[in-house]
This record gives structure tokens, sequence and C-alpha cells, in this order.
């Protein structure tokens, strides 16, 4: 929800208010707006009219006006929507409420970007480009427990020493924590005389904590606990509920860290199990009794093989379901609901997300933060999880949030970064694959949908979206006029993924075609002999004073730009960071810049 009290703040805000899911409110005296609508009474008795309706609001409007606006409707962090002050100029968006939970913080970043504004967040957290702890889990699907948790995020705000106890879910979070970040891992060594001032649990185990303690303590609870059930027909999800809530209280787990329910394809349709999973929002998992019968269970039956053809549904469900069986079956009655519950619980290996998977394939342009476009920057800053070269990695760092992981690995393993986009984005991250130039050239793109489609990908899950860039033969023709004004094409002269024959076939082509032609990957260490090649060939059929420009890292710090021709090309520095550009028969260099025209108007058309 954005709402904007005069024209200036209106147009400060035009382009979020392009996005569908958007709606902009403005005070009915002020002109009719597109997609605009209007209140009739006071913003005060409008705002309270809508408050519990939306879960965040954008206000172009001075931020102590705001502030007395919202001042009698706040709740508590945990409620409250996410509130966001945009200035009249559309310089600065600040982070004013429920910065945490409300995602406030996040959503000032992607507005930011998408205005081309500076953030303005000031949670002692972000400030220290620390994780915030009471939402450290949301990512992994954790749910929060019990605990001092306002007491632990000053104990982080004061940087006292926090120690964190993870004994299930994800440690991505804990890889990329700056160097001086205050959490100790495990439990303390009597020798170090560690006095932690905070403490988190990350189990799957329920944690009794008193209302007095030396210090604060919380309690995160991955989803990684599975359900084994077994039960009679027409079983009431009542006593399934009792069963569930006794077991895990017997053996002290969180109900929180329940993924969800298994058992036989027999119960299917059981109404009871159907209705616990709809009103705890947990997964319902079956398998046949071919899957279920060869399961090494503690407690196997012959009775109920006999009957559903496994000796085990409840603890091989759980088994087949979450691997690490915790408790062996129980069995439960009740003189006041019909039917028989049989319970076993098992622990996965990685936790339930829960969330619909994303992979965007971002182009970042030449590399400098300037030449991104906004919707790539708020892809970034929207992921989770940001995969890329190390170069290209390094050129974004600075628009990593805290809390957010980025992964590099060197030039060659291109495949083995889209595998494991991919695999993270089917465990149900948000993954942003990232790419120099346009990811669609040359780029990541091609590849992560071709592994997609070799794992007979369904077009839905998980979600693609691809966000262009800057390409680098853009980049380097901006840098030396208007090269490429006429046809031309792209070449790349690495062998790695395409035989040498073919290219040499395209280079002919483009060369006999009379096309401008931007040659990519052109020489590298060991890769020596391709420039020299192509060279030759257009040598065949371009004139000897043939303009060519030759640009190193265009946009970065290390840029180099050079303009020759095409005999002298080859005493020119070239490198796999280089694009060349090799111009047509109507290229010309004039004052120290490349131009083509854009039409071969010497030429008489054909039949004249």
């Amino acid at each position: 929800m954005a709402i904007a009290t005069h024209q200036q703040g209106v147009k400060a805000i035009a382009t979020l208010t392009q996005d569908p899911l958007v709606q902009l409110y403005v005070p009915k005296t002020l002109v009719q707006q597109d997609n605009a609508l209007h209140y009739d009474n006071s913003l005060k008795e409008h705002l309270a009219s809508i408050w519990e309706k939306n879960r965040a609001f954008v206000f172009c409007l001075a931020t102590g006006a705001v502030v007395r606006l919202i001042a009698p409707l706040l709740k508590n962090k945990a409620e409250d929507p996410a509130v966001v002050v945009v200035d009249a100029q559309g310089d600065y968006v600040i982070s004013l409420c429920a910065g945490h939970e409300g995602q406030a913080d996040l959503l000032t970043q992607l507005i930011a970007n998408q205005i081309g504004a500076t953030a303005i967040i000031t949670g002692a957290s972000h400030s220290l480009s620390l994780p915030a702890i009471d939402i450290l889990g949301f990512t992994y699907g954790w749910r929060k427990g019990e605990g001092d948790w306002t007491g632990a995020m000053a104990a982080v705000a004061k940087q006292g020493k926090v120690q964190v106890i993870q004994e299930a879910g994800s440690t991505l979070w804990q890889e990329q924590l700056p160097p001086q970040h205050p959490f100790h891992f495990g439990f303390s060594n009597p020798q170090e005389e560690i006095k932690p001032q905070a403490r988190i649990w990350i189990s799957p185990t329920k944690r009794k904590i008193a209302p007095q303690n030396d210090f604060p303590k919380v309690q995160w609870h991955p989803k990684v606990l599975w359900v084994g059930i077994g039960c009679e027909r027409n079983t009431s999800s009542e006593l399934i509920e009792t069963a569930i809530d006794e077991t895990c209280q017997t053996y002290h787990l969180a109900k929180e860290a329940i993924a969800g329910i298994a058992s036989i394809d027999l119960k299917s349709d059981e109404e009871g199990m159907i209705e616990v999973c709809q009103r705890r929002n947990l997964i319902f998992k079956t398998f046949t009794a071919e899957q279920l019968d060869p399961v090494d269970v503690p407690t196997p039956s012959e009775v109920v093989k006999q009957e559903v053809g496994t000796p085990s549904v409840a603890e091989a469900a759980a088994i087949l379901a979450g691997e690490n069986l915790l408790v062996s079956k129980q069995i439960f009655k009740s003189d006041h609901q019909p039917g028989a519950v049989t319970i076993a619980i098992a622990q996965a290996a990685q936790e339930y997300i829960g969330h619909t998977g994303k992979l965007y394939l971002v182009g970042i342009g030449p590399g400098n933060l300037n030449q991104i476009t906004p919707a790539a920057k708020t892809a970034i800053a929207q992921a989770d999880l940001v995969i890329g070269y190390q170069l290209y990695i390094d050129l974004i760092q600075s628009l990593k949030r805290p809390g957010q992981i980025f992964e590099s690995s060197p030039i060659t393993q291109e495949q083995k970064r889209a595998l494991r986009a991919i695999e993270l984005a089917q465990w149900g991250l948000t993954v942003a694959v990232v790419s120099s130039g346009d990811c669609g050239i040359y780029g990541m793109a091609g590849l992560v949908l071709e592994e997609l489609q070799n794992m007979g990908w369904n077009g839905k899950t998980p979600q693609v979206q691809v966000f262009p860039g800057i390409s680098a033969l853009q980049s380097a023709a901006s840098r030396v006029g208007a090269p490429l004004m006429h046809d031309f094409c792209a070449i790349s002269l690495s062998d790695l993924l395409t035989p040498w024959e073919m290219i040499q076939k395209r280079l002919n082509a483009a060369a006999s075609g009379d096309f401008i032609t931007a040659l990519y990957n052109p020489r590298s260490q060991t890769r020596t002999q391709q420039i020299v090649t192509a060279q030759e060939i257009f040598s065949q059929h371009r004139p000897a004073d043939t303009p060519v420009a030759i640009v190193h890292g265009a946009y970065r710090d290390d840029e180099q730009v050079i303009l020759t021709t095409l005999d002298q090309m080859l005493s020119q520095p070239i490198d796999m960071l280089t694009t060349v550009i090799i111009g047509n028969t109507t290229t010309r260099n004039h004052a120290e810049w490349m131009i083509t025209p854009r039409g071969y108007l010497g030429f008489a058309p054909e039949g004249k």
C-alpha cells in the first residue's frame, strides 16, 4: 500500500505504483492519478480503516507526520506491518517500523534500488552487518520458539558474546558472517571461560526456559521432524492431534519442528489425517506398501503385514520421510474418541522450507554498479542466495545485505554453479545466478535452463525469471562511439563448448557477409591461436585499415580502450576480459571515435 498526499510525492514513487500489486491512495483534492484511489475522509481515519488489511505501507510524507499517524495503530513488532517512508524528492527511503519481522528493512532496500535512492536502515544488526536473530530462520522455514527475544537482540546490539548451539537445520547463515561477529558456536569449553550474554538454540528439541535466567535464551525450530502415522479407518482428527502432542511432549520435541505427516497410500483419503495437516499447515506424504516393506524398523508387526502388505506403517513411513528414527511407535486410544493411532517420529537431515523456490538469472552489465539495471539490483537484493563467478561476486559485493549468502566459484565451473543454483531453488530458496553483461548472451541463463530441461522441469517449479543486463558488446561499443549501427553479430572464440571448426565457419560467414563482428573470449593464457586465425579470416574480406576496437574491462577500474586497425590489432594486449569489435567496410574512425553509418547510403539499390 502506497500513500502520497501531493503531486511531487506521487512522482517520487511513480515507479513503484506501476506494479499491479501496489495500490496507491491519494487525497480527493489531488488531480486524478492513473491506477490511484482517493480517500474521502482524513488520512488518519482512512489509515485506521485499512491498517489491519495490509502488511506493508509506503508513505511519501514527512517522517514526523507518519510517526503521529501510525502511533495509535501500533501493537508489537511481531504483528505490525512494515512502514517505509520516501522523501518528496525520492532521494531517501527510510525503514521506520517492523524492520525485521515485517521486512521493512528489506522493502526499504528494494524500493531504494528501484527508484535509485539511498536506503536508511538504523537497526543494530544491519549496522553491524549481522543477520537479525529474530528473523534468522525465516529464510529456511524455521519456526520461532519461546525465549527472551528482546533480551537476545539487545545482547547483539551491545556486541556481547552470543552462544549458538545448532543441532539441526542449514548452517549456510554461518558461512559468511563478518570477521568480528559475536557468535560462539557450540558448547562452552571451561578452559576458554566464555561467558555468553545470550544463547540461541537451533533444534527440534523444545527446551523449558525459566522466567529468571542469568542471560536471555531463545529457540529456533527447523522443520526437520516427520511424524509417521498408522491408524484405524475413521480415526478422529482430535485423537491424531492428541497422539502427536503427547508424543512430542514426552520426548521433548517441538511441535513447531514438524514438517509433515507420513503414512501408507491406503490412508491418502483418511479424513482425520487430512484435517490435521490442513489445521497445522503440514505436508502429507504417502508411500506404497512396496516402498514401506523393506524398511528396517525396530518393531515390525506380522498382523499389520497381513492387513496392508508391510510389517510397519508408522515407523517405516517416518524413516522414509525423515531418515533418522527418534521415537519408535507409540499406540494411542481414547474412550472418548473413535479409532486408534500409531505414532513414530523421525528427523530429516535437511529441513523442509515450505516455500516455492525461485531462480533469478541476472545480468549485471559490465560490472560498474551504475550500469546494473534497477530490476537486476532488486532481484539481487530479494535473493536469499547469490551465485556467480568470483570476479562477478566481487563486483557486486556492496549490494550484499546482512544475512544474505554469496557463493562464488572459479571461471571453469559454470555447470557446477548451475546445478548448485537449481538444487537450492528446488529446496525452496530464492537464488540469483549472476553473469556479467547480459545473462542470456554467453551467460548462465542458457546453461541453467538446459540443466532444468534435462531434469524434466515443468516450467513452473522452481519459478524462473530472467533479468537482462547491458551486454559486453554494448558496453565496449559505448566506449568507442557507435560501431554497431548496422547489422552485426557476436562470436565467441572459446572452443571449450563449441568445436573450433564451427567457430571458423561462423567467422568466415561473418567476414564474407560484411557483418560488424564482436569477438568474445578472444584469447586466454593457453588459447592464443584463435584470435590470430580470426584476424587472418577477416583480412581476406576487409581492408587492412578497417577500424577495430579493443576494450578491456569496460566501466571497471582497470578499463583500457584502444582504437586500432585490422592489420595492427594483434600487436595490442588482448585477453579473456577483452571485447574486440571489427568494423564492416563502411566503418570509420573519426577524432578518436569509431562510427558505422546507419545505412549503406552510397550504394544504389539492386536493379538500379
